[in-house]
This record gives structure tokens, C-alpha cells and sequence, in this order.
């Protein structure tokens, strides 16, 4: 428990420049996002041995306290870390793996009600921007970089950026692609 606790915290330190300089305690007090993944582990687990009631009640807590809904039934990797935090739903299906990085007001949601995955897989290394809607069983690909804002409905390739809505791939690994020429 405390090496994971370590992790976490050594995770805010990496990420997050305004909780460089303070110490572990203030991270730990006054950080949402690490309290949202804390509670969500928790619920994660209750959610695995069948205790559904009670991982839902607590995950509702935890978005009480902290402005986060996290799914008690999603599945998150290592070292995930929500920046700001208020605004984040993450849904039943969705897939996070690790070193993934989130901003406020992000959404990993479905499109619809079907039933299974409806949900994003975000692979590792990712960045989402503020606001950004990921939605629909769709898959972003490892180290892609989502902008602010942008509406994600179809599959990203490893390592591209994407912005705008709906979302367009305007860089593939740190590459400008070429802007489309225009006839009239």
C-alpha cells in the first residue's frame, strides 16, 4: 500500500509543475486527482469480488468529493494522473493504461446505449487536454496527444495528435503533416 501510495505521489511530483515544490503531505492532501484514483482502486476492487451496490456508492462518494466520476468497473493502468480534475467522467468500458495523463472537464464516453464495450481504450503514455470528449468503442493509440476541446469518434494512431471537432490527426510523432489543398 505505501510503495503504491510513493508511486502516486511520486507521479504528481513528475507531472504536475505546481507540486514540485511542496512536500509529500500537501500532495497527498491536495491533489483530487490522486484522491479520485485512490477511491476508484478501492471501488475497482469491490466492483472485481461482485460487491456492486457498494463499489457504485463509493464511487459516487468519491465524485461527491472530488468533482471526478470514475466508473468503479473501467480498468486503469499505472501512474494515471487527473490534472485539476473537476468535470472527468470516465465510463464503465473504458480502458486506460498506464503513464496516461488528464486534464479537467475530460469525458471517455459512449455514444448510445448498447450493451458491452462502448467505451475508449486509451493506450500508454497519452495526454487528453482540457475538455476533450473521447466517445464511442474507439481506440487512441499509444503516446497520442488529444487536444483541448476536441471530439474524439474514431480510432487514433500511435504516437498523432488530434484537434478539433470532429477530431482531425494534424501531427504523427511530433510531424506536421502536409494541410490538404483546396479546389474551387
Amino acid at each position: 500500500m505505501f510503495k503504491s501510495l510513493r508511486e502516486a505521489i511520486a507521479t504528481v511530483r513528475a507531472k504536475d509543475p505546481s507540486a514540485r515544490e511542496c512536500c509529500d503531505l500537501a500532495v497527498l492532501l491536495n491533489t483530487p486527482g490522486l484522491h479520485a484514483v485512490a477511491i476508484y482502486r478501492m471501488t475497482h476492487a469491490l466492483w472485481g469480488r461482485g460487491f456492486i451496490f457498494m463499489a457504485r456508492f463509493l464511487s459516487q462518494v468519491a465524485r461527491f468529493l472530488t468533482g471526478i466520476e470514475i466508473h468503479p468497473g473501467a480498468k486503469i493502468g499505472k501512474r494515471f494522473f487527473i490534472d485539476h480534475g473537476m468535470g472527468v467522467v470516465i465510463g464503465e468500458t473504458a480502458e486506460i493504461g498506464d503513464d496516461v495523463m488528464m486534464y479537467h472537464g475530460v469525458t471517455l464516453g459512449g455514444t448510445g446505449k448498447e450493451r458491452g464495450k462502448r467505451h475508449p481504450t486509451i493506450k500508454d503514455g497519452v495526454v487528453i487536454a482540457t475538455g476533450a470528449k473521447v466517445l464511442g468503442a474507439i481506440v487512441v493509440g499509444k503516446d497520442a496527444r488529444i487536444g483541448a476541446n476536441s471530439v474524439v469518434l474514431a480510432d487514433v494512431p500511435d504516437g498523432a495528435t488530434v484537434v478539433g471537432v470532429p477530431a482531425k490527426v494534424v501531427r504523427v510523432n511530433g510531424k506536421k503533416l502536409p494541410e490538404p489543398e483546396f479546389f474551387i
